[in-house]
């Protein structure tokens, strides 16, 4: 069932690098649009790359004036330490497009990989190799952005879930 066009902004957060992937959505198609890679100095304190971060997404909206935005959940790991830290970069990563209006979406790795790949244990490459399949005009330089797309596309193919219908009619109510 094709529609109007949907603008969605896929984020993958980190500190270092937060990747971003923009992509137009009919229902039917999907469309390259954008991508890129928000780098904030490692040496810098934690609230300065925080503040880069957000800024740098907020200016993505800005420029590409995406309807939705999908953000990857935290993987957790051992190291505590680092995990938290994700988790703040995280937190820039859903209030940046909150900040913009835009509707919020969260998504674990695993279904995200299987949303691009039909695997949920997907590699790197072989997610690079499908969004160059899906998206054929993509341009992406890392791993970050790849994902970024990876994240926008998923959210294309689950938006209109029952899950997601609920997170808008709350958000909506709540307006």
């Amino acid at each position: 069932m094709r529609g109007a066009a949907i603008r969605i902004i896929g984020i993958d957060p980190g500190l270092r690098r937060t990747g971003w992937g923009v992509v137009d959505s009919d229902g039917v198609r999907l469309s390259y649009i954008a991508s890129g890679l928000i780098t904030a100095p490692a040496d810098a304190d934690l609230a300065y790359r925080l503040r880069e971060l957000f800024e740098g997404i907020a200016g993505v909206i800005a420029s590409f004036k995406p309807h939705e935005a999908a953000v990857e959940e935290t993987f957790v790991n051992d190291n505590a330490r680092a995990t938290l830290k994700l988790g703040q970069a995280r937190g820039i990563a859903l209030l940046a497009p909150a900040m913009g209006g835009l509707v919020v979406a969260e998504y674990p790795p695993n279904l995200i990989k299987k949303s691009v790949t039909g695997a949920g244990h997907a590699e790197k490459r072989q997610i690079q190799a499908m969004i160059g399949f899906l998206l054929p005009r993509a341009r992406f330089d890392s791993a970050d952005e790849a994902d970024a797309l990876a994240i926008a596309i998923c959210h294309a193919n689950h938006r209109r879930s029952p899950a997601a219908r609920a997170v808008r009619l709350a958000r909506e109510v709540g307006t």
